[in-house]
């Protein structure tokens, strides 16, 4: 029995809106303080990036997203005495992984390290095994954060799980500011931020009485818990090999590509979750309440809604950042004269071609959630780690002939393909279809007028200041940027898009 309590539908989407928002933008301020401030060489930060891949190799199989999706729908079947009961065995068993990988990972630290930089002599070994055992606990922590989270949102309670992430970037912030220039606090860095993502959501967990103990006694309904986990494992393993290779073929470059990877990925998961994941996120409740309905007009009437509008968006956002992306980088990280030129250059070479990403990707996140809540979780499962194993082809091909633009290349060209196949299954499966014609002809409009856009910005930036250092580059943005908004939005006024309607509408203008 649910414990909805009168909670609005629409204010809890609002309130993981927000939380996903302030999320992204404050690791953006992370990623900013550990770059631009000239606290930490780039040598430095390059072992910081790989370490906390490695730390993050495992997290999403045993955190966030699989374990959510999978104790979710058993503990809602649960009588209000029984759920307690599995809470605590499951968390129990959680715990007792993350202890035997934390040793496995602590005491192999060296082996792994070698395994995914190969021996690379742009990697200092030494100090990214330093760090990757600082930052072994961090996986720990973030599979408390998880329990709490899959529970707290089980009953509906989205508060705390969504500005739980804040913490984490809050504290990592605070202590690299509290301690620059050092080893020990970068890595501790991660770690206590895993640590207060957790910790903020205990008050929740006590005031709502929605776990009391741990216990390693199995639930009888656990073997279910960790059997619907399977399908995501699919997911993840695939993830996880890309995440291997990206870091080999990273560490192949000269100083500085892992920490350009990932401030350019900073960036790119920034926009993509405020003009997709958002927006995916609103139309969601909706979604799933015309699904239960089967009143699949109105379904598909959202689902164009929702893809409409982030192809309104995600556009002319992609033709900024592709004319833009030198002077976004350097407006960003290049705060003082001694930046890193091989950073700086590697930074915008990936932005540029993963600013073609964003239409791909975005749509993306809209077509998964027509399958979510349809029940529907296998077929998009195995599309999303089809396109991770593309992706991992690609980008080992890829970078031999375009060296890091082939990384946004290949993320582009694996994008449509997924969310065409996602498209194709929708149209199989959906009554009435997938619409197509629709959001073909709209789309043509958007990216004419995307075009536009970036054809003035192109134009401007011939002519503003040339990218480098900080004070130029902001000029450029600032100035580039502005006007390619006014000019996107004259065209798509021009052609009476109702999102332009709508838009002006809520701003009054």
């Amino acid at each position: 029995m649910s414990q909805v309590r009168g909670r609005s539908v629409a204010r809890n989407t609002l309130t993981v809106m927000l939380g996903t928002l302030g999320s992204r933008i404050l690791g953006l301020v992370r990623q900013v303080v550990l770059v631009s401030l000239g606290f930490f060489p780039t040598a430095l930060t390059d072992s910081f990036a790989i370490a906390f891949q490695i730390s993050n190799l495992f997290r999403e199989l045993l955190a966030e997203g699989a374990l959510v999706n999978s104790f979710i729908p058993v503990y809602q079947q649960l009588s209000p005495e029984e759920r307690p009961k599995l809470a605590a065995s499951f968390s129990g068993a959680l715990l007792a992984i993350n202890m035997v990988l934390l040793g496995l990972g602590l005491t192999f630290a060296p082996q792994i390290v070698a395994l995914l930089t190969a021996d690379s002599p742009h990697v200092n070994l030494p100090q990214t095994i330093y760090l990757a055992r600082l930052m072994m606990p961090f996986l720990t922590f973030i599979s408390l954060s998880a329990i709490a989270m899959g529970l707290l949102n089980a009953n509906e309670w989205f508060w705390e799980s969504s500005f739980a992430p804040l913490a984490f970037n809050a504290v990592a912030i605070l202590v690299m500011l509290l301690f620059p220039h050092s080893p020990l606090w970068l890595g501790l860095s991660a770690t206590a931020g895993g640590a207060a993502q957790f910790l903020v959501q205990l008050p929740g967990l006590r005031r709502h009485r929605l776990i009391h103990s741990v216990t390693l006694r199995p639930h009888p309904k656990l073997g279910r818990v960790l059997l619907l986990m399977a399908p995501f494992t699919l997911t993840t393993g695939a993830r996880q090999i890309f995440s291997v290779f990206l870091i080999r073929i990273l560490s192949q470059f000269p100083v500085g590509a892992n920490t350009a990877y990932l401030n350019s990925n900073t960036i790119f998961q920034l926009v993509l979750g405020l003009f997709a994941v958002s927006p995916a996120l609103a139309v969601y409740p909706r979604m799933a309440s015309r699904a239960a309905e089967g009143d699949w007009p109105g379904f598909g009437e959202f689902t164009l809604r929702a893809l409409r509008l982030v192809l309104f968006f995600a556009a002319p956002i992609s033709a900024l950042l592709l004319i833009l992306a030198p002077s976004v980088m350097a407006a960003l990280y290049n705060w003082h004269s001694g930046y890193n030129v091989h950073r700086y250059l590697f930074s915008w070479q990936i932005l540029t071609t993963f600013s073609l990403a964003l239409i791909p990707w975005g749509l993306n996140a809209i077509m998964l959630r027509t399958f979510y809540v349809r029940q529907r979780s296998l077929e998009p499962l195995i599309v999303t780690a089809a396109a991770f194993g593309g992706d991992t082809v690609l980008y080992l091909h890829f970078y031999l002939i375009f060296g890091l633009y082939g990384m946004g290349l290949a993320t582009t060209l694996t994008g449509w393909v997924s969310t065409a196949l996602l498209a194709w299954l929708y149209h199989r499966q959906v009554p009435l279809g997938f619409p197509l014609r629709a959001l073909a002809s709209y789309g043509l409009q958007v990216l004419l007028a995307a075009a536009g856009a970036g054809l003035v910005v192109w134009g401007l930036a011939r002519v503003l200041p040339r990218p480098g250092s900080f004070l130029p580059s902001l000029i450029t943005l600032a100035v580039g940027g502005t006007a390619g908004l006014l000019v996107y939005g004259l065209l798509v006024a021009a052609l009476g898009l109702p999102e332009w309607q709508d838009l002006r509408r809520r701003l009054k203008i």
